[in-house]
């Protein structure tokens, strides 16, 4: 663009805006996975009446490497009166960077075409417009494919004894407008702004998680369970169709400060403490709790684990327990009192004695930063790509800048989840700055107004960039609705993060309806598995179990869940029923849920149908065949009858049969 005052080399009279997808005006990159469909709008128009072609470019990028040749595929309007607004689509095969952009040119021939249409509709004389026709065509005809080309030499050799009207009606055929647009040669392209993309691997969008205490595993309540026993336990949950494992932390816990039963000031002699009080003598992030086993052990787990389909992800807690070898060795990585004691956490009125924050702005920061990276290039190089990371919201954002950056470029398979319950905000940041995925306020949103509106938020406002996790629980939040609501609370919690969001998360103990909390009004669970073992039995044999696969095999056999874009709402008019459906990229997969968001009562009601969204013509008649309970109906229309009774199902999960 010239500068102010300024000739510009040439006249543009085509402009591209309001370009989407695009974060923070292009400073961050766009978020996709490998084959993901990404929707692609702009708005495109010209100063005149000139007919436009508009296209859609993209390229994956390798650092150090020249540019490769961009891939293409055509935009298309959405009407003529709908603002200039043009969509198309793109797909990434490649992980890694790239970036794609706009560019539009005028289609002489088709602005000739609209120019003849007006002119002739008040009465011009046709024959200068025919003869300027018969010049475009001229100029493309040894372009053309075989049969138009031989149609328009025909053509052009009787065009002298051929009527007005004869020529016109060849030159205003739409196979001529359509050869002619591929093969005229561009000039006057406008070419956008290349807009920043990141590519990561399936598994950052999708997945179902299922958490669990290793320690826990095999344990008999008194003796600590094992990685090995953790190991064993892995086919029962491949088995329920979940994708990833997660584990919470596997390092030696400190004794100094250590915490009981119920988060207790005093610990007994037997009681094994919080796993996030990371470090002891046996050693800090890079070693493994004597008392879980060996490296050797968590090889075995993590072979096992390859073996019946799962993925570990292990936990990425920056703190330590006073025991940690840091505090001997790096005192100044700490934050001090004035007396020269190190402060412990605290989230007033609470105070943890057994956790020691680190400083990431103390004097030797870039030490420490480097320190923590090295914790994170250990345990890749073991065979873990996937961290839960505990917190990120109360360290520094140039730090995970650093973080990030360092992994994309050393580690791009490497799946980062934020355990960021804060302020929206921040959560944002985290996510632009590169997390691939997110914990969310899901696990507070219950009514149909509120899940509704941040569902509508997420899917649009932030999907370019925010990837949620739905988990139902965590071992620190125990909602009022999952304590007083019963199982069918349960049910109906795991069916909407199941099937709203293409990640979801479960902590061991949700498929035994584990819902006692420690206290009224609050969110920890009673004998939480935080400061004490929780052996249970496998989560095959629970109350839960068929729910749990049912699900999972059915997020495994359509796309239409896989994705996060392609949500739309339905209205019955109970608002006790949400309704909504996802439909894949395609448009061959559609998934209509409808849930009762009350655990206590039935409700029935009309559901009042977007068939748009279900590809479905207006009043005609269609089967949807509910894949939890197995029976088919045939439907009329946009308006339908459902009835949910939570003593029998807490939803129905239809497939629109196509």
């Amino acid at each position: 663009m010239a500068g102010y005052g300024q000739l510009p080399k040439s006249v543009q009279q085509l402009v591209i805006g309001d370009l989407s997808p695009l974060v923070d005006c292009g400073r961050r990159p766009v978020k996709a996975i490998q084959d993901e469909v990404i929707p692609v709008a702009a708005r495109v128009f010209s100063v005149g009446r000139l007919a436009l072609r508009v296209e859609v470019r993209w390229r994956s990028l390798t650092p150090g490497h020249r540019r490769p040749p961009w891939r293409s595929a055509p935009a298309s309007r959405l009407a003529p009166d709908v603002d200039d607004w043009w969509r198309g689509s793109l797909r990434f095969q490649a992980c890694g960077p790239g970036e794609y952009r706009i560019e539009a040119w005028e289609d002489h021939f088709a602005t000739w075409r609209a120019d003849v249409a007006r002119r002739l509709a008040v009465g011009v004389d046709p024959d200068p417009e025919i003869s300027e026709g018969w010049s475009l065509v001229r100029s493309l005809i040894d372009r053309l494919d075989g049969p138009v080309q031989g149609m328009a030499a025909a053509a052009l050799a009787a065009a002298p004894t051929a009527s007005s009207q004869e020529q016109l009606d060849f030159l205003l055929l739409e196979d001529l407008a359509t050869a002619a647009a591929m093969v005229r040669p561009r000039t006057g392209i406008a070419e956008g702004e290349a807009i920043p993309v990141w590519v990561e691997r399936p598994r950052a969008m999708v997945g179902a998680w299922y958490e669990i205490f290793p320690r826990s595993q095999g344990s008999d309540g008194v003796r600590s369970g094992t990685l090995r026993a953790t190991a064993d336990r892995l086919p029962e949950i491949a088995a329920l169709g979940f994708d990833v494992a997660y584990l919470t932390p596997i390092h030696p816990i400190g004794s100094t400060g250590r915490r009981g039963p119920n988060n207790s000031p005093a610990a007994g002699p037997s009681d094994p403490g919080s796993p996030w009080a990371i470090g002891s003598r046996a050693g800090g992030h890079t070693s493994i709790n004597p008392e879980l086993g060996t490296l050797a052990d968590f090889h075995h787990l993590l072979r096992r684990a390859r073996e019946v389909g799962l993925e570990i992800a292990m936990d990425y807690a920056l703190q330590c327990s006073p025991d940690h070898p840091w505090v001997l060795e790096h005192p100044d990585w700490f934050a001090h009192r004035p007396d020269g004691s190190i402060r412990p956490a605290d989230n007033p009125p609470k105070r943890y004695d057994d956790i020691y924050p680190l400083d990431f702005e103390c004097p030797q920061w870039q030490l420490l930063w480097a320190a923590c990276y090295q914790v994170l290039d250990f345990w890749i190089a073991q065979g873990v790509t996937i961290f839960r990371v505990d917190n990120p919201h109360t360290k520094p954002v140039p730090f995970w800048a650093y973080v990030i950056a360092r992994l994309r470029r050393e580690h791009p398979e490497v799946v980062l989840l934020a355990e960021a319950f804060t302020r929206p905000a921040l959560m944002r940041e985290l996510a632009k700055l590169g997390f691939s995925q997110s914990y969310t306020y899901f696990t507070w949103r219950s009514t149909r107004e509120e899940l509704t509106s941040y569902l509508m938020e997420l899917s649009q406002e932030t999907a370019d960039y925010l990837r949620p996790n739905f988990f139902v629980n965590t071992p620190d939040i125990l909602t009022e609705e999952l304590q007083t609501g019963g199982p069918a609370a349960f049910r109906l919690r795991l069916v909407l993060a199941a099937t709203l969001a293409p990640s979801y998360g479960v902590y061991s103990g949700f498929e035994w309806f584990e819902r006692q909390p420690l206290h009224a009004d609050s969110e920890e669970y009673l004998d939480s598995e935080k400061y004490q073992l929780r052996p249970r039995p496998s989560p095959g044999d629970a109350p839960l179990a068929p729910l749990l696969a049912r699900l999972n095999l059915i997020r495994h056999q359509h796309p239409a869940l896989q994705q996060l874009r392609r949500l739309s709402f339905h209205w019955p008019d109970d608002p006790a029923l949400l309704c909504y459906s996802k439909r894949s990229a395609d448009g061959g997969d559609v998934i209509l849920v409808v849930v009762n968001l009350d655990p206590h009562s039935a409700h029935a009601s009309i559901v009042h149908l977007d068939l748009h969204q279900l590809g479905v013509a207006e009043g005609a008649s269609f089967v949807v065949q509910d894949l939890l309970g197995g029976a088919s109906y045939q439907w009329v229309g946009a308006h339908n009858f459902v009835r949910l009774d939570p003593a029998v199902a807490a939803a129905h999960v239809f497939w629109v049969q196509p």
